[in-house]
Parts: structure tokens; C-alpha cells; sequence
């Protein structure tokens, strides 16, 4: 899925499209998480930070995600994907792995670039985007397909060719290679995937280590035997925030550490999950980031056990200079608790933190509308305008596009923050399509799948 976040708010905005859309975290250590191709003309990428891409694309339009959004457009295409066949593997909201020849779909070369091209039209009518689709006899080879198709193509590796076109690419090309280990094979002099073959594996075992170099090696060859993998078993389950200015007070940070472990808790009871090895990260002022781990007696999903857990973690960390991101992790997962652990939490109740479906608290006061945040990009509803969108606010001001995805561009109002008139909203389905209609000219973008 090509420019995935950005392609949908062009979609969804008809005043963005085929114009310069960065998503991402928009506070002064905010990053891009994505960004259209009319901005990547001016050097804006993911991971690059905000303030940066400001400077490279000050016209652009900058907008915070919508990941509900994202996630319902990512399972109607993944949905496609598994009419295909059983063996889909996600890798993310915007990328995933099918094996054709296990649902039937795909028997030849023939056959492949069919189900290639029926799926890139499925895409297009059920999302209103365009998909772009690699097609090979592996993993590896699939991927590297789907990015020379993007955006809206397909490539199809024919058998036999494999070595060809892997020798002159760069070793980054290879999964496993990221900048560090790119970095120590180019201090070996090896820059391209021919030179990581002739290396031999014997030496690249002595620079990479055994199991990274017999990797690297085979896939040098084109050897990917990695199968697709239906399920993935959870690992861990963490949450992490960073700080737009830095925590120097350590009880600010102590009281942050058990905000984040109780948000831990919340998503591990909600996948159903407890764990016995709590990890705490602290990134501190000079970018150090530090992790430091406990392992408990057996599994738990009590808030207390876990906050106390965090604590001690945080006993050991100095955060002398101030600290710009925190975490904490559960992992050792299991589907079950161990009840003796409540006695850890000295004290504390064990009902301290409830399942949601258990809380007896009556229900928070709803917002004033003086207190409502407007997020660049997020939806509104205006009782005489109608649908629209925030392009701005500030100092009590909140300034609306009113269009929808079906809409010519639309009119610009702005408002104070605390009109009654003017209500957050949910985004509108992304297209309402009329017969013969031209679907590809509201893509703002493209997808990416990669099938095997």
C-alpha cells in the first residue's frame, strides 16, 4: 500500500488531491509516517523528522493520522487477500505476504499474473485505490517485485531470472540488512548483492555471525525458503510515548511509568493475554535509550504487580538530564494468571484496575466544547455546513474544510473553538461510487501487496 496514510486523506479530501500530504505526529518532536508522492519530490520520507520536512515542504499539507480510518480500509483489502487463499501473512496495516499456490489461485506464470491482476481490480472497487502487486516464487523476491511495481503496477519475477536481477542491487535490498549491518559490509567492501555471493559464506559468517551470514548468503543466491506464516503468535504487548519538551522531574516521570503500565494492561486484557517479564525503555535527553527488564514468578495481567514491576525498573535508570520517551512492555505471554502474584502488590486490591466490562465507576462527564482538541485532518460536522475537516486551530480558533470524498473541493469556514454548531465526526466511507465511474482518478496513491 503505496503512501497508504496519505493516499487515503487524498482520497477522502478532494482539496488534496494531487497535492503534497505529510501524516504524522505533528508536536515539535513529532515524525512523518507517511508521506504522498508530490511530497517526496522535495526529499519528505517516513521517519524523517517533522520539523524537517517542514523545512523541505513548507506548502504541503500536514495532518494528524486516522487510524481507525486506516484499519477498517486495511481489512476490507486483507479480506481480499484471504478469498485468495488461507496462507495470508500481515505485515502491517499497509503490507502482506499471500501464497497463491495454497488457496489454488496460482499454478503458473499465467495463472499468477491473472490473480495478480484480478486482485489490483478488486482493490481499486472495493477501496477506491490503486494497488500494486509483486508476484515470485518467494518471500524475498515477491517484495523486491512490489516495490519496483509501486505505485499502481505489477511485477511478476519469472523463474530463472532470480540471480540477474539481484546481483547489481545494493545489499539494503536484502531483508536483514539495515543500516548498521550495511554499513559493516561496506567497510568489507562489499556494496552490492553479486559482491555479497562471491564474498563466499565462510566470510560473511565471520563478519555477520553464523546465523545472519548463512542467511544473508542463501538469499544472496536467491534462496528464500521462509514460508508464509497464517498466524503470528504475539510476542509482547507494550505502548511507549515521547515528550515534546523533556521531563526533568523524577516524579513526573515515576507518575508517567504508571500511566504507561496501566495502558499496558488495558491492551493486554483486551487481547485476552497476561505475561511474566515486564520491560521498561526510557530514551533519555542525548538519544541513550536504555531497557531494563524483571521477570516475575509466573504471568499476570494485575495493574499493581505491574506498575510496582515498573517502579523497581526505574530505581536503576538515571534520568539525570531529562527524558524524551518512555515505555513499558509485557512479555513472556501466556493466556492465563497466576493469582499468587496479587501478593505482590502489597496492599493493593486485587479489583484495583477492573476489566472494562467490570468497572463500576460511573462514566466520565463528556467533554465541554472548550476543552475539544481539533487535529489537523480530523473529521467534523458543522450543523449548517455539514461534513468537513480541520485544517487548523489555534488560538481559539478552529479553522474547517467542508467537503466530503464525493465533493468538488470545498469552502473554508473558520470558527471559534467552543461553537456549539461545529462537532467532532467520523470520516465518511471513502467513496460512494456511481456506475462508470472512473475510480482510478480518486486514488491518491497506491497499495502495496505482496503475494508469493
Amino acid at each position: 500500500m503505496d503512501a497508504f496514510f496519505a493516499s487515503v486523506e487524498q482520497a477522502s479530501k478532494p482539496s488534496l488531491r494531487g497535492k503534497a500530504v505529510v501524516v504524522g505526529g505533528l508536536g515539535p518532536r513529532g515524525v512523518v509516517a507517511t508521506a504522498s508522492y508530490e511530497a517526496r519530490v522535495f526529499g519528505v520520507h517516513s521517519a524523517m523528522p517533522m520539523a524537517q520536512a517542514r523545512r523541505r515542504a513548507p506548502n504541503a499539507a500536514y495532518l494528524v493520522p486516522r487510524f481507525a480510518l486506516y484499519r477498517s480500509i486495511s481489512e476490507q483489502v486483507m479480506g481480499l487477500l484471504r478469498a485468495l487463499s488461507p496462507l495470508v501473512e500481515p505485515l502491517s496495516l499497509d503490507e502482506a505476504f499471500v501464497d497463491l499456490e495454497a488457496g489454488g489461485t496460482a499454478w503458473d506464470e499465467r495463472s499468477a499474473r491473472l490473480a495478480g491482476a484480478k486482485l489490483r481490480a478488486d482493490i481499486r472497487a472495493v477501496t477506491g485505490l490503486t494497488g500494486s502487486v509483486g508476484l515470485a516464487a518467494s518471500k524475498m523476491l515477491a517484495k523486491i517485485a512490489s516495490e519496483r511495481a509501486k505505485p499502481d503496477g505489477l511485477v511478476l519475477i519469472e523463474p530463472g531470472t532470480e540471480r540477474a536481477l539481484l546481483g547489481p542491487l545494493p545489499v539494503r535490498t536484502l531483508p536483514g540488512v539495515g543500516p548498521a549491518t550495511g554499513d559493516h559490509l561496506r567497510r568489507a567492501g562489499i556494496h552490492t548483492v553479486d559482491e555479497l555471493a562471491e564474498a563466499g559464506e565462510d566470510e560473511l559468517v565471520r563478519l555477520l555471525g553464523k546465523a545472519h551470514g548463512h542467511a544473508l548468503f542463501a538469499m544472496a543466491l536467491a534462496r528464500d525458503e521462509r514460508p508464509v506464516v497464517a498466524e503470528r503468535e504475539t510476542k509482547s504487548v507494550s505502548v511507549e510515548d515521547t515528550y515534546d519538551v523533556d521531563i526533568h522531574d523524577r516524579v513526573r516521570v515515576g507518575t508517567e511509568v504508571r500511566r504507561l503500565a496501566d495502558r499496558c494492561v488495558r491492551r493486554l486484557r483486551e487481547a485476552g493475554l497476561s505475561g511474566r517479564t515486564i520491560v521498561l525503555k526510557v530514551r533519555r535527553y542525548d538519544f541513550s535509550t536504555l531497557t531494563r527488564s524483571e521477570t516475575l514468578r509466573g504471568p499476570t495481567d494485575d495493574p499493581a504487580v505491574v506498575r510496582e514491576a515498573a517502579a523497581r525498573l526505574l530505581d536503576s535508570v538515571d534520568t539525570t538530564g531529562g527524558v524524551r520517551l518512555l515505555g513499558v512492555g509485557v512479555s513472556g505471554l501466556a493466556d492465563y494468571t497466576q493469582e499468587d502474584l496479587f501478593a505482590q502488590a502489597a496492599g493493593v486490591p486485587a479489583d484495583d484496575f477492573p476489566h472494562e466490562e467490570a468497572e463500576a465507576a460511573p462514566a466520565p462527564e463528556p467533554e465541554t466544547p472548550a476543552e475539544r482538541r481539533w487535529p489537523a485532518g480530523h473529521d467534523v460536522r458543522h450543523a449548517v455546513y455539514g461534513h468537513g475537516w480541520v485544517q487548523g486551530s489555534g488560538l481559539g480558533r478552529v479553522t474547517a474544510r467542508f467537503e466530503t470524498p464525493d465533493s468538488e473541493p470545498g469552502r473554508v469556514k473558520t470558527f471559534r473553538v467552543d461553537d456549539p454548531a461545529l462537532q467532532p465526526a467520523q470520516p465518511l466511507p471513502l467513496v460512494s461510487r456511481r456506475p462508470g465511474e472512473d475510480e482510478g482518478a480518486r486514488a491518491g496513491g497506491g497499495m502495496r501487496t505482496e503475494s508469493r
